[in-house]
């Protein structure tokens, strides 16, 4: 492939938004290749090209995607997946060796993201606003009797995504069964107030946020928001814009973020592209085009609210039909 602007989705799995609102800013510049373990990822036949690869846990599979990157001349590599940003932020130098950029954050950064506890740590350090949250099951019990907590609250993985075992709780007997079952466990105060999500744009080129869509979530199912609403509230983009100046993250990252009794609690960061973030493209927040523009060289202007209120995004089942997978393999 001779175009200069070809970009690699890692992980596409049924993100088949992501794949067409690129090839729609490439618009014939460069092509989209999309990569998964499964023929049946629905978003691989979204692409201009598609490569069915091993699970990323698999040895040989890091050099897979160098070689795919290399023999494609991938101007840019993206994940969709969590864990794989460790992968691809531990092993950036291979990248950039052969010309290819990823889309990611340090390492350190992703690691602190993937660590809830960790992430909890930064934000008091920092004097964030954020959910309160415990490994010590005792200092928890202690804070109990003090009133500084109150049940319910979750008991989640330390590590975790996709609301995978997360449990509501009311008693310290169900804390102390979870704890007795599960490694690796954090208490999590019950945030009783609107969960927001913010998707932010972090020039990879000037290091600054040059882009944050906050949507109000009306609806949410398996960790993903099914409905949402779009708002602006410059309270919110300044704490955003703080927090992100603190941390050193690049590229599309996504927050989520609670409001209790009028005030702002940042909760966790996913460092990559949300479930949510079609909404964000819909309403004209064209991340993929910031990308492009990263890619070529080029900052991107400050565009942090520049959106309409008021825009709902309601997600619906779609279906994508393949009549013979082999005639699909390459």
């Amino acid at each position: 492939m001779s175009n200069d602007l070809n970009i690699l989705i890692l992980s596409c799995g049924t993100r088949n938004k992501i794949v067409q609102y690129f090839k729609k800013e490439l618009n014939g510049r460069g092509h989209v290749i999309t990569t998964d373990c499964s023929d049946l990822a629905p978003a691989l036949y979204e692409a201009d090209k598609h490569f069915i690869v091993p699970r990323m846990d698999e040895e040989g599979y890091l050099n897979i995607i160098l070689t795919i990157c290399k023999e494609n001349n991938i101007r840019a590599v993206l994940s969709l997946i969590d864990p794989e940003l460790s992968l691809l932020a531990e092993h950036k130098q291979a990248f950039l060796d052969i010309g290819t950029i990823p889309i990611v954050s340090d390492f350190d950064v992703i690691e602190t993201c993937f660590d809830k506890h960790k992430m909890f740590d930064f934000l008091v350090r920092n004097e964030f606003p954020t959910v309160k949250s415990y490994i010590d099951k005792e200092k928890f019990y202690n804070d109990v009797e003090a009133s500084v907590i109150n049940y319910p609250v979750f008991v989640k993985p330390v590590k975790g995504s996709a609301s995978i075992n997360i449990s509501k709780v009311t008693s310290k007997e169900e804390i102390e069964l979870l704890f007795s079952r599960f490694d690796n466990l954090m208490i999590q105060e019950f945030m009783d107030g609107t969960e927001y999500g913010a998707d932010v744009y972090i020039d990879m080129i000037s290091n600054e946020p040059v882009s944050i869509f906050i949507k109000e979530k009306i609806k949410m199912r398996a960790g993903e928001t099914d409905k949402s609403v779009s708002i602006k509230d410059e309270q919110l983009f300044e704490l955003i814009t703080n927090f992100v100046n603190k941390t050193a993250f690049k590229g599309i990252i996504d927050i989520d973020i609670f409001k209790v009794n009028g005030e702002y609690y940042i909760s966790e960061v996913n460092p990559r592209f949300g479930g949510g973030y079609p909404h964000a493209y819909e309403s004209g927040i064209n991340v993929p085009k910031m990308i492009i523009n990263n890619m070529i060289g080029k900052i991107n202007d400050y565009t942090i609210g520049y959106y309409p209120e008021g825009i709902y995004m309601m997600k619906f089942n779609e279906l994508k039909i393949i009549r013979d997978l082999s005639e699909n393999q390459l």
